[in-house]
């Protein structure tokens, strides 16, 4: 089996070395690598530059969580002299599901800012965007569509079907973790996603099931082996006909080989 992971936050990874080792026994060949911040987009650039298995492809933005006004331009400067090592922006996003943004504009507002800006160095330096859009999924979909964007994705999908729909119809993508096994809400969405706009991933090292009986995990890029098996037991689709799907996605997507 040969199989990509298609967001991972390797930087967080308690024990990096290790869990590389695990994704390559379980076959797992490549790995996107997200940031989340101005630091995370420097140890995962070193951590691209100094791993040679799996592959290791890089993704650099600020997470709406970690928004930083003050280390905006610094980060952009970044993006932009290490263009020729990305193969997207991300992850990047509007998040109001937090307790701490639901009511407050001007948080909202200064997750616009951020987004809008690197949404838009994305369509200038020609890179794919990763968005987390978890409680503000329309307004995410209709400012990249409002500003031309191509190929996006709507990274670990569980919003509304209505704007699943129209994400298809644009011709964008959407992905899954591990909780297409149990959450409802990623179920349903992926009923109803087209295969060939979707692509499977861990979102490593997020805790996934439930940590007080202890049938739950933290995620490594080896999950993405559960993304699959769990996205086909749904489909009741054949394995090996889904990799071959999510592989190409994948490499047409993020312009990988």
């Amino acid at each position: 089996m040969k199989i990509i992971d298609t967001h991972a936050h390797l930087d967080q990874l308690p024990n990096l070395d290790q869990a590389l080792k695990n994704a390559a026994s379980a076959g797992v060949e490549a790995i996107m690598a997200m940031s989340m911040d101005l630091a995370s987009c420097k140890k995962s650039l070193l951590i691209k530059q100094t791993t040679s298995q799996p592959k290791i492809y890089l993704a650099m933005g600020m997470h709406p969580s970690e928004v930083n006004l003050a280390d905006l331009d610094a980060l952009i400067l970044l993006i932009k002299e290490n263009r020729n090592q990305l193969n997207a922006i991300g992850e990047i996003g509007l998040d109001f599901w937090y307790k701490w943004v639901r009511k407050d504009e001007a948080k909202k507002d200064e997750q616009r800012q951020v987004f809008h800006r690197l949404l838009n160095l994305a369509k200038e330096l020609d890179l794919p965007v990763v968005i987390h859009s978890r409680g503000a999924w329309r307004e995410c979909f209709e400012t990249a569509q409002g500003l031309g964007l191509t190929k996006v994705n709507f990274h670990w999908y569980s919003g509304p079907l209505d704007v699943l729909s129209d994400i298809m119809l644009a011709g964008y993508f959407v992905s899954t973790s591990p909780s297409v096994a149990f959450s409802p809400q990623s179920r349903e969405a992926m009923s109803h996603a087209a295969i060939e706009q979707t692509l499977i991933e861990t979102d490593c090292p997020v805790y996934f099931g439930n940590r007080d009986d202890g049938t739950g995990f933290e995620a490594e890029p080896k999950d993405v082996v559960r993304t699959l098996k769990a996205y086909c037991d749904l489909k009741k689709i054949e394995e090996s006909v889904a990799l071959n799907i999510f592989n190409q996605n994948a490499k047409k997507f993020f312009g990988i080989t």
